[in-house]
C-alpha cells in the first residue's frame, strides 16, 4: 500500500467513515489494540458507536512504511473527551479498562501500528500504545 492511498483511508477514518474504512479489510480481519480484539465489522461498527459521541478522536500520521504485504507506521492518536463515560458504562460496553478522557480534557496516544495485507485488503491490524517509561524516582 502506498503512503497516499493509506493517507485517503486515514482521511476515512478521521471522518468517521466506518463504512468506508471497513471497505479496506479483508472480510476475515482481525483487529487488536489495548486489549480488544474485532473480527467483524459489527464488532467494529459497535465499538465506534459507542464511541461517537463520548470522544472525538483524530490519528496524526507521524512516520509510514509500506509493501505490498505490510504497513507500519507511527501515530500520534488524539483523543478528545466529550461526555463522560463511567467504568461501568465501558463495562458494559465490552470496553472495561479503558480509560475515557472528561469532557474537554485532550489525550495524545502515541502508537505503533502495525498491518498486514492481502491483495491489497487488511487481514491484520496491530496497534499497541508507546507509553513512555515512568519517571525516575
Amino acid at each position: 500500500m502506498k503512503r497516499e492511498a493509506y493517507e485517503r483511508y486515514l482521511q476515512l477514518f478521521n471522518a468517521r467513515d466506518y463504512d468506508a474504512v471497513l471497505d479496506h479489510f479483508a472480510p476475515a480481519f482481525e483487529l487488536t489494540f489495548a486489549g480488544l480484539v474485532f473480527r467483524t465489522p459489527d464488532e467494529v461498527r459497535r465499538f465506534y458507536t459507542f464511541l461517537h459521541d463520548k470522544v472525538e478522536e483524530q490519528v496524526v500520521l507521524k512516520a509510514f512504511v509500506s509493501s505490498d504485504v505490510m504497513v507500519a507506521l507511527e501515530a500520534d492518536v488524539r483523543i478528545t473527551g466529550v461526555k463522560p463515560v463511567s467504568p461501568e458504562e465501558a463495562a458494559e460496553a465490552g470496553l472495561a479498562g479503558l480509560v475515557f478522557p472528561p469532557p474537554g480534557q485532550v489525550v495524545v496516544i502515541p502508537q505503533l501500528i502495525h498491518y498486514h495485507l492481502v491483495e491489497g485488503k487488511i487481514v491484520r491490524a496491530v496497534c499497541a500504545i508507546d507509553l513512555p517509561p515512568p519517571p525516575a524516582a
